[in-house]
C-alpha cells in the first residue's frame, strides 16, 4: 500500500503541497533564526549601553561614595550591587551571552577579559530583584506593608512602579571588576521574545495551504483534462473508426497531439475503406468469370464432372460473399442505439429453434444496452450456429457481472485443441481435426464475431469444458 495517488492530477497536487510545506518551513526556520539574532542584537545594545554607562559613572565616582550610587541605579528590570566578590563565577551561556559580552567590551574600550563576566541565571528575576531592593532600602523596606503583602503600604509611587513594572523572566547577570578590586554586579532580564510558532501563524499557513490546494486542483485538472480526452478517444476509436474528430484547441502541445490523433484516425479510416473497396472490386470482377463458368458447365457431358464444377463454383461464390461481408463488418456504418440485449439473444435462439436446432436461452427477460443490433445479432448467430453444428445443441446464458454483460454459449461437441483455440479467430483458418470441413464455412465466422464484439469494447474467448464440449464467452461493457 502506498500513499502516492495513482492519478497524474493527484500526484501533481501532492508534490505541489509537499513543496509548499517544505519550502515554507525552511523559510520560516531561517526567518526565525535571523529574527532572534536581530532582536537579541538590538536588545543587547540597549542593555550593554546601560551597563557601560553605570560602569563609567562608578569609575568616575570616588570609591567611598560608590556604595550610595549603586542603589540609585535601581530601576525596572535592572538592579546593581557592589560586592567584594563577583556574582558570576565564570562566563557561560549561549550565543546571546557572548553577543552581549562583546558589545559591552566595545563600549568600554575593550577592557581585560578577566574583568568582565556574563552568564545566564535560571532563577526568576522578580525574587532576585526584591532581594536587591531590600538590601538597598534596609529596615524601611520591611516596614512597608504594601511591599510585604500587608495592608497600608507606605511605599512611594516611584518605588511601587519600580517593584511591579518589572516583567517576569530569567536573570542575565553581568559582573565587572572596578579599579578598587570590588565587583559591580548587574542583574537584568535576559532578552525574551515571542515565539514565531503561534496560532496566528498556523492559521495563516492553513489558509495559504487551502488557497494553494484549490488553485492547484483547478490548474492540474485543467492541464490533465486533455489526457483523459485522448484516452477516451482512443477507446472510442477501437469501437468506431468513423467517430468524429477530436477538437483541435487548447495549448500548443495539446493542439498538436489532437491534430496527430485525428490524422491517424483518418488514415485508419482510409485504409479500411480502401481495403473494402478493393475486396468489393475483386468480388465484382470474380462474379463475371464465375457466371461464364456456370454457362460453360452446361456444355459438359460428364454429369459427375459437371456436379464437381458446380460445387466448386458455389464454394467460390460463398467465399467471396463471406470475405466481402467480413470486410464490410470492419468498416460498418451502422449507428449505435439503445436495444434490449436479452431480447436480441433470445430471438436468435428462437430463430435457431424454429429451423429445428436445439438452442435454449437462460437469463433475464430484459437487459438495456447501447450497441449495433444487426452486428450483434450476426455475432451471436455465428456462435449459436457453430455450437449447433459441432456440438449438437447450444445452451445460451446471459448474466450481468460487475458492470458487464457476459453471454456464454456452450455445446457438447468434441471441443478444440488448446493450441488451436486462439488461431480459430484468424480469418480463413479452420480446425481440421475436430471440425468437419464438410459442415464448415470459409473460416470467417469467429473472426467476424471477434471483430464485432471488440468493436463494442468487449471481447470473446473460447475454452474447453471439463465435462466435454466448448464454451464461448462474450463480454460486453454495460456503458
Amino acid at each position: 500500500m502506498t500513499i502516492m495517488p495513482r492519478t497524474l492530477a493527484g500526484r501533481t497536487i501532492l508534490v505541489l503541497l509537499a513543496g509548499l510545506v517544505v519550502s515554507n518551513l525552511v523559510g520560516l526556520l531561517i526567518y526565525a533564526g535571523e529574527r532572534n539574532t536581530a532582536l537579541t542584537s538590538v536588545a543587547g545594545v540597549t542593555v550593554a549601553g546601560r551597563i557601560a554607562a553605570v560602569v563609567q559613572t562608578m569609575e568616575r565616582t570616588p570609591p567611598a561614595a560608590r556604595a550610595g550610587v549603586v542603589c540609585s541605579q535601581l530601576g525596572p528590570d535592572f538592579a546593581v550591587t557592589l560586592t567584594p566578590e563577583t556574582a558570576v563565577v565564570s562566563s557561560e551561556g549561549g550565543w546571546r551571552s557572548r553577543l552581549l559580552r562583546s558589545t559591552i567590551r566595545d563600549l568600554l574600550d575593550d577592557p581585560a577579559p578577566e574583568r568582565l563576566r556574563v552568564a545566564n541565571d535560571g532563577s526568576p528575576f522578580q525574587s532576585a530583584f526584591t532581594d536587591v531592593m531590600e538590601r538597598c532600602m534596609g529596615s524601611r523596606m520591611r516596614a512597608m506593608p504594601g511591599m510585604m503583602g500587608m495592608q497600608g503600604s507606605t511605599m512611594t509611587p516611584r518605588m511601587e512602579r519600580m517593584m511591579w513594572t518589572g516583567r517576569s523572566g530569567k536573570i542575565l547577570r553581568v559582573s565587572y571588576r572596578l579599579d578598587d578590586g570590588r565587583w559591580l554586579n548587574f542583574m537584568t532580564i535576559s532578552p525574551q521574545f515571542d515565539s514565531i510558532w503561534r496560532s496566528r501563524f498556523f492559521l495563516a499557513f492553513f489558509v495559504m495551504a487551502v488557497v494553494v490546494t484549490v488553485l492547484s486542483i483547478w490548474a492540474v485538472r485543467r492541464s490533465t483534462a486533455p489526457l483523459a480526452l485522448f484516452a477516451w478517444a482512443a477507446e472510442r476509436l477501437g469501437r468506431d473508426v468513423n467517430a468524429p474528430d477530436l477538437p483541435e484547441d487548447g495549448p500548443h502541445e495539446v493542439h498538436r497531439a489532437a491534430r496527430a490523433f485525428n490524422n491517424m484516425q483518418r488514415r485508419l479510416r482510409g485504409l479500411i475503406n480502401d481495403r473494402t473497396q478493393m475486396l468489393a472490386a475483386i468480388s465484382h470482377d470474380l462474379r463475371t468469370p464465375i457466371t461464364r463458368l456456370r454457362l460453360r458447365d452446361e456444355f459438359v457431358d460428364d454429369a459427375e464432372q459437371r456436379g464437381k464444377m458446380l460445387n466448386d463454383l458455389e464454394q467460390m461464390e460463398a467465399m467471396i460473399a463471406a470475405t466481402l461481408a467480413f470486410a464490410r463488418e470492419d468498416g460498418t456504418d451502422e449507428p449505435r442505439r439503445a436495444l434490449d440485449l436479452a431480447g436480441l439473444v433470445q430471438s436468435v435462439c428462437v430463430d435457431a429453434a424454429d429451423v429445428g436446432c436445439d438452442a435454449v436461452y437462460a437469463g433475464p427477460t430484459r437487459a438495456s444496452y447501447s450497441g449495433r443490433p444487426l452486428a450483434l445479432k450476426r455475432a451471436f448467430t455465428n456462435l449459436i450456429d457453430n455450437a449447433v453444428k459441432y456440438g449438437g445443441q447450444a445452451r445460451v446464458v446471459l448474466e450481468a457481472v460487475q458492470e458487464r454483460f457476459v453471454v456464454t454459449v456452450e455445446d457438447d461437441g468434441p471441443g478444440i485443441p488448446d493450441s488451436e483455440i486462439e488461431r480459430v479467430f484468424e480469418p480463413f483458418y479452420r480446425v481440421e481435426i475436430s471440425r468437419s470441413r464438410e459442415t464448415g464455412g470459409a473460416g470467417l465466422g469467429l473472426a467476424v464475431v471477434r471483430s464485432i464484439v471488440r468493436g463494442h469494447g468487449g471481447d470473446v474467448t473460447l475454452a474447453n469444458r471439463a465435462e466435454g464440449g466448448l464454451r464461448a464467452t462474450v463480454t460486453l461493457p454495460q456503458t
